[in-house]
């Protein structure tokens, strides 16, 4: 997911591009920024702040010293772009208009999250036409089967495949969920964010886009 979104930004920027991780996958972002021969802006790709936005990348660039040129991103989310690809992926999914949704996201034990998620949880609300409750995986926030009940539509706030999508589809069917969308992933939507976002750290240039997923 994250080098299919990286890709589809970059070509829609026409600049070069590089998948970078946090942690657990190659090539690292302290690596990349650290190597880094030209100009570069990273673009998070984080639905939330969080520990990683506050540490982890910005301490990376730091430490890749004066010849790392590296304009740091903040995270994608909240935003109308993503609460639109949301909707698209519950209509595909078969959920209704004025169906009640749970959105669920991965969490954070950071406060500032949770206000980032429940500022999503809004937008959703607004561009689905329907109330729109919250839960959370882990950290801060009510778990999935306090909040889902029969015959809700879940809305997974997460961008990729894996343990927590898996665990939230599991956990929302066994409360009673009618409908499970799927991930935003490559989303059309959410490459324009993306594309936002790195104009954004460099209006009228064309240096290096590397994203950074977690």
């Amino acid at each position: 997911m994250a080098r299919a979104l990286t890709a589809a930004a970059a070509a829609e920027l026409g600049w070069d591009a590089t998948t970078s991780y946090v942690e657990l996958c190659a090539p690292l972002f302290a690596d990349v920024a650290a190597g880094l021969a030209v100009p570069a802006v990273a673009v998070p790709l984080l639905l939330s702040t969080g520990y990683h936005l506050r540490r982890d990348l910005p301490g990376a660039v730091a430490a890749a010293g004066p010849g790392g040129d590296v304009r740091l991103g903040r995270s994608l989310g909240p935003d109308p772009l993503l609460a639109s690809a949301q909707v698209d992926r519950l209509r595909a999914a078969g959920a209704t208009p004025g169906q009640p949704v749970v959105m669920v996201a991965a969490g954070s034990t950071d406060p500032a999250a949770l206000d980032d998620l429940d500022a999503a949880a809004h937008l959703l609300a607004h561009a689905w036409g329907a109330p729109v409750r919250l839960a959370t995986l882990a950290g801060l926030g009510p778990r999935v089967t306090q909040v889902v009940r029969s015959g809700d539509a879940v809305s997974p706030y997460l961008l990729a495949t894996g343990h927590f999508h898996r665990r939230a589809r599991h956990d929302a069917l066994a409360a009673g969920a009618a409908v499970v969308a799927d991930v935003l992933g490559p989303h059309p939507r959410v490459v324009d964010l993306v594309v936002e976002r790195a104009r954004a750290l460099a209006p009228g240039s064309a240096p290096a886009l590397v994203s950074v997923p977690a």
